[in-house]
């Protein structure tokens, strides 16, 4: 396992060029997600995903990404960051971790083949024809983050749950202020 003093940072971007990032530390955990959305997302068999806090994700461009708000297996949806020229999605952030963790696509990376899942998830709606490798996990579902996270990991979620709820009760009286229709 990569730890934060052997890492060197990571660096990718979309298709094109306008957007450009790095990881400035190692990834919490790569998912491997299977689920039918990210299927219908990517046009493929399942998305890859390596999480990270959002204040370790630097810009190295100065585009910002479009954010695209999409739906999700939770019903809640997600938020894409897109290349506002090619359209490329390069991350993404979900309702549990407001914006304060990014799920960075791994296809994004300038050496993506370095990186494998994990951790394999939602295969309960996986393509048949998928092998998944031996020695690596697959949940059926989503999984308990404690029984598949590093220790490293894990404490640097610690240090994230406070802002991370904090995020969640903006958004939820945010939402509670949007008129009905």
């Amino acid at each position: 396992m990569v730890t934060t003093e052997s890492y060197a940072p990571l660096e990718g971007g979309c298709t094109c060029g306008t957007i450009r990032y790095r990881m400035e530390a190692p990834p919490l955990i790569i998912h491997g997600c299977h689920c039918t959305y990210c299927q219908c997302e990517t046009g493929s068999a399942f998305a890859q995903n390596a999480l990270i806090e959002s204040s370790l994700l630097t810009s190295l461009t100065p585009t910002q990404p479009l954010f695209v708000l999409t739906p999700s297996h939770s019903g809640q949806s997600q938020t894409i960051a897109r290349c506002p020229k090619c359209f490329i999605a390069i991350w993404s952030h979900y309702p549990g971790g407001a914006a304060i963790v990014s799920f960075v696509r791994v296809g994004t990376l300038d050496q993506p083949n370095d990186y494998q899942p994990n951790i394999h998830i939602y295969t309960s709606t996986k393509r048949d024809w998928v092998v998944l490798p031996e020695g690596i996990p697959a949940v059926e579902e989503f999984y308990d983050l404690k029984t598949y996270w590093s220790e490293e990991s894990w404490a640097r979620m610690e240090k994230m749950r406070p802002v991370i709820e904090e995020g969640r009760k903006k958004k939820a009286e945010e939402a509670s202020k949007v008129p009905s229709s």
